[in-house]
């Protein structure tokens, strides 16, 4: 029987992914802003926060080792089966069935899928005007800490220039961490300045936010908060509102420009702006790896091989006045895997936009472009991809 016309499939799809994670008995997951994120359930993979369940479009996805998929593909990476013995596992034995019944079964997947698209959509919308009513809300990001923090970080904004549009200021934002087992409960862990950065989608739409807190007593300018739930852990102080897929912070576009440079960070960005400035350059952020890979095709001798799911629609792919797409890679990371994920990157953008150059900067093992900027050390690496 064929994949696509075996009903157990919808039977599958239908499995509610909160259910299935007390099925397979996954610990360590917590509910926050419609996901499960925690721990890898993976073979050998763990982590902390890495892997998360998208409760509205009912997948996974761990941005380690890469595994994703449905609830089928859940039960394959947790309990080690292959798809049919995975398949069965969840929705039974299969059956033989008329040629009618498979055109039923194919109906109700497609409505399946229509409603969990419609609901993805719907939920990303609300995200992208909660965003639009955080910006809003901001300030001009002149005479603020924000240039402070900018000058803390290297990267001093020039006299008697505007501070630009991409860059706003909030004096008072609230940074919150999800109540263990408690669904859309938060605590506050701390409260204060931030800079907002604007995340614009690819036809020039504000999609999104990034907000980056600030106290200048500390080394980066960032402040320094212990997780109230997780021993040995601190709060990430750079959160992402709306939506980031297919975006990027815009930092800098020049009249004519056809390259352009990108790092995941803003300050990383700013730093190879900054440090090695090229004519005809637009610099712009990717807000994250993610972002900048998509999706890789995975399977056995596969994880570092850097060969993009062209079926991801999300990611992001330059514009097409880009000529040569130059992707920094931060040292502060694992190095293959990194490596692997912007190579995906890359090749997606080169097979979308025929004639595009490709290369990839690294400032070295252990640092980022702000370390070399702020004097850590001195070099880059780079290399060209071919394919």
């Amino acid at each position: 029987m064929m994949r696509e016309t075996d009903p157990r499939i919808a039977e599958a799809h239908r499995v509610p992914m909160a259910d299935l994670v007390d099925r397979l008995q996954i610990g360590g997951l917590v509910r926050t802003s419609g996901e499960l994120v925690g721990p890898c359930p993976g073979p050998g993979c763990g982590g902390n926060d890495r892997f998360g369940i998208n409760l509205q479009k009912q997948i996974f996805n761990c941005r380690i080792c890469g595994a994703k998929g449905d609830q089928i593909a859940l039960v394959q990476l947790v309990l080690g089966m292959d798809f049919p013995a995975a398949l069965e596992w969840l929705a039974g034995p299969a059956q033989q069935l008329t040629p009618e019944q498979r055109a039923e079964a194919r109906r109700r997947e497609d409505e399946n899928r229509r409603r969990r698209e419609a609901d993805a959509d719907r939920h990303r919308l609300e995200a992208i005007r909660r965003a639009r009513s955080i910006w809003d809300a901001s300030q001009p990001s002149d005479d603020t800490v924000v240039v402070d923090y900018l000058t803390l970080r290297g990267l001093p904004p020039k006299t008697g220039i505007p501070m630009p549009s991409w860059c706003r200021f909030e004096p008072s934002a609230r940074l919150v961490v999800p109540l263990p087992n408690r669904q859309n409960e938060f605590q506050t862990v701390h409260e204060g300045p931030a800079m907002l950065s604007a995340i614009h989608g690819p036809d020039g739409q504000l999609t999104g936010v990034h907000r980056t807190w600030i106290d200048l007593s500390q080394r980066k300018g960032r402040p320094l908060i212990r997780h109230p739930f997780k021993d040995d852990e601190t709060v990430s102080t750079k959160k992402v509102y709306g939506s980031k897929k297919g975006g990027a912070i815009r930092l800098f576009t020049p009249r004519g420009a056809d390259i352009m440079v990108m790092g995941e960070g803003i300050e990383s960005t700013l730093s190879a702006l900054r440090g090695a400035p090229m004519p005809g350059t637009a610099y712009w952020a990717g807000v994250d790896l993610g972002n900048m890979a998509g999706q890789r095709q995975m399977g056995r001798g596969l994880r570092y091989a850097g060969i993009p799911d062209m079926a991801d629609r999300d990611a992001f792919v330059p514009p097409v006045w880009v000529r040569h797409l130059i992707f920094i890679q931060d040292g502060d990371s694992e190095p293959r895997l990194t490596r692997a994920k912007l190579l995906a990157g890359l090749r997606r953008a080169m097979a979308l936009r025929p004639g595009l150059k490709a290369s990839i900067v690294h400032p070295g093992e252990g640092r980022d472009m702000n370390d070399l900027l702020m004097g850590a050390a001195h070099g880059t690496e780079s290399v060209s991809v071919n394919d």
